[in-house]
């Protein structure tokens, strides 16, 4: 190992046992690499459970080729990994909620991550999705928290040392985790003269997670622990690691760059972060992005203070991986030592995003040794997502999902309707006069690549096609609504797309790419109709928005089928915090959607796919409207009765493989 582990106390577990440094002579200089994963998601194979075939463009197994050349290019390096690390993927499921591990068994992810000698780790907020017990037992934690027994014996979990600064036990007022540790890195230097030497290197990793998981895991954390802010826990503790001799601070930030006011609850709090003294370095996530990135046309990496080019947030160092594996994250560190501590010559570093897809568009092979690994985890995983469930006699995908195309979450909106009806007939006369309406959302967008899109074939229907339509283990939640909610509710998701102009006679983007396709929610309802215009601005679109043929008046009230997430204030949705659920199932969406098919046995076109509640308003434009989207789809998009798209180029010149597509909104 290269790094010590302490276990029983917090005190113990934050000064991690620490060594006598090494001494190092003023003049001597190092070349440290700090090394990042982030938003693995579970994906350790490039494997997509879903459609049943292995994938090149992701996995951790790829990843392992650019941590191993990044080893041979730098003497010297730290591999850290940011979170969301248990979750996303059939396999992560399975092992949580289907087959859940036995006290001593370790994930499928962390047994890979073991044998890629990781040094450490932060938690992000998909961590959390399981349930603190799971987080728990899988970590190798003893969370003294209600609903946890922390009697228990510690459970396995990875061979390295994870850290979470801002969320605490509701019941001790300790950190969930430990908030820091202090890793002794032996590390190659040269003394002033150029003679090689062996130094001890005390580099101090301190986690962060979004605060807002308070709302988006409500269900499992509300009463149970409480989250401070990004900053709060960097102002206590960095002093701390300091003190400790940390000759380096490097944030794990589960976060992204927001230049709004800071808010102790803000999700998105690293740009605020940066400006914390005494850190050196910040690892990046949850926002699936590259930095540095000079092309990036991100908003968050066109603030002021970030420069996207070299890598630096307020001049701090930072990188950000992607997601999935498909980026390895970089920070070539030159430490020099000045007689006193070890000093960043930034001037001197370099900061990159390394990619697993090479120029010629081929990939880095994997590394055989994960898939040995895992080799029975995934060979259950796969006997287990092909369990039959039904039938469809039409093609259900999200290629075209954000021009029309509703065949991927009409069923998706039908049962959790249905299952709501039905809630409310058993046992909540209260609401039965109330119309039930469902909200769903396209989570395969294309946001992490060409093949990122729901594409389930006619035919039968297994569980990995459930999985597939609907992606995320979230709990199925109701929302009573009025008529100006349910409006607002729709106004917040056409921000999925740009305002077009009409007179304006270049091409114009139709799709916003900071608003992802999971917070573009629909509604599928043959009794409802409404129009998104395009020429009004953000907040003042929804147009003629009516039920069973009357506008839906201001105080009109509905009851939503919706997800936990949403309910509780995931995306931001106006009046969405919580206060309006009026159902918060014990099932899930997905086994909802299981249940649901399985009891139709056949979907059809009819009843499934043609309940297209929206359309765009019919406007002349001067120039076309593009999106993109995989290439040679027309004939989907003309399926779902969308006749007035059209491809313009199989590649759209961005370099992803994606085609260009135009819009015509006059028909």
């Amino acid at each position: 190992m290269r790094y010590q582990i302490c276990i029983p106390l917090l005190p113990i577990l934050l000064s991690a046992c620490a060594t006598a440094p090494t001494s190092a002579p003023a003049g001597s200089r190092a070349t440290v690499a700090l090394l990042e994963t982030t938003d693995l998601h579970s994906n350790v194979a490039g494997y997509d459970y879903y459609k049943l075939a292995p994938d090149p463009s992701f996995g951790l197994d790829r990843t392992a080729a650019l941590i191993a050349q990044a080893r041979k290019d730098f003497a010297n390096t730290i591999l850290l990994d940011n979170g969301d690390t248990i979750q996303g993927t059939a396999l992560a499921d399975y092992q949580a909620l289907v087959k859940p591990l036995a006290c001593g068994e370790t994930l499928a992810v962390y047994k890979a991550m073991n044998h890629l000698d990781y040094d450490g780790g932060g938690i992000g907020n998909h961590e959390f999705n399981y349930g603190l017990g799971h987080l728990s037992q899988v970590t190798g934690s003893r969370f003294d928290v209600d609903g946890v027994d922390a009697g228990k014996p510690r459970c396995a979990g990875p061979a390295f040392p994870q850290v979470l600064s801002n969320v605490y036990s509701a019941k001790t007022r300790q950190p969930l985790f430990q908030p820091y540790y202090i890793i002794d890195k032996k590390v190659g230097a040269v003394d002033a003269s150029g003679k090689p030497f062996t130094a001890t290197l005390k580099v101090g990793i301190i986690g962060f997670a979004p605060p807002t998981i308070m709302t988006w895991d409500k269900r499992w954390l509300e009463g149970r622990v409480y989250t401070e802010g990004v900053r709060e826990s960097a102002d206590k503790y960095i002093p701390e690691m300091r003190a400790k001799g940390a000759d380096l601070v490097v944030a794990i930030s589960h976060g992204g760059l927001d230049n709004a006011p800071y808010s102790p609850a803000m999700e998105n709090a690293s740009y605020h972060l940066a400006q914390v003294p005494g850190v050196d370095a910040m690892l990046l996530g949850h926002s699936h992005q590259v930095f540095p990135n000079a092309d990036s046309t991100a908003a968050q990496f066109n603030l002021p203070g970030v420069d996207k080019a070299k890598g630096l947030v307020h001049g701090v160092l930072t990188v950000m991986a992607n997601l999935w594996g498909k980026h390895l994250g970089v920070i070539g560190l030159q430490l020099a030592h000045d007689g006193k501590r070890w000093v960043v010559e930034k001037d001197k570093t370099t900061v990159e995003a390394r990619g697993a897809q090479r120029t010629d568009k081929s990939f880095v092979a994997p590394d055989p040794a994960l898939a040995a690994l895992i080799a029975k985890e995934h060979d259950e995983t796969i006997r287990y997502v092909k369990t039959p469930v039904g039938a469809t006699e039409f093609r259900m995908s999200t290629y075209f999902a954000d021009v029309g195309d509703v065949s991927a979450i009409a069923v998706v909106n039908a049962a959790q309707a249905d299952y709501v009806a039905k809630y409310v007939k058993a046992g909540m006369p209260q609401y039965a006069n109330l119309p039930v309406l469902s909200m769903s959302a396209p989570f395969k967008g294309g946001s992490a690549g060409v093949t990122d899109f729901t594409d389930v074939a006619a035919g039968s229907l297994a569980l990995n096609n459930a999985a597939d339509l609907y992606l995320y283990p979230n709990s199925l939640y109701a929302v009573k609504v009025n008529g100006d909610g349910l409006k607002a509710w729709l106004e917040q998701a056409a921000g999925r797309f740009n305002t077009i102009d009409p007179a304006k006679a270049t091409p114009q983007e139709l799709v916003n790419p900071s608003i992802p396709s999971y917070n573009f929610d629909a509604l599928t309802s043959p009794d409802v109709r409404y129009e998104i215009d395009l020429t009004g601005a953000p907040g003042y679109r929804i147009r003629n928005l009516s039920y069973r043929g009357k506008p839906v008046d201001a105080a009109q009230e509905f009851l939503v089928a919706t997800n936990n997430y949403r309910a509780s204030g995931g995306g931001s949705f106006p009046g969405l915090d919580g206060s309006k659920t009026v159902i918060a199932s014990p099932d899930t969406n997905r086994d909802v959607l299981i249940g649901y098919i399985r009891e139709m046995k056949k979907l059809t076109r009819a009843a499934h796919s043609d309940t297209r509640s929206w359309s765009f308003s019919k406007v002349k434009t001067a120039g076309p409207v593009v999106f993109h989207t995989s290439p040679g789809m027309v004939a989907v998009a003309h399926q779902a009765g969308l006749h007035n798209v059209s491809q313009l180029r199989a590649d759209d010149g961005l370099g992803k493989g994606f085609a260009l597509y135009a819009l015509d909104l006059s028909k």
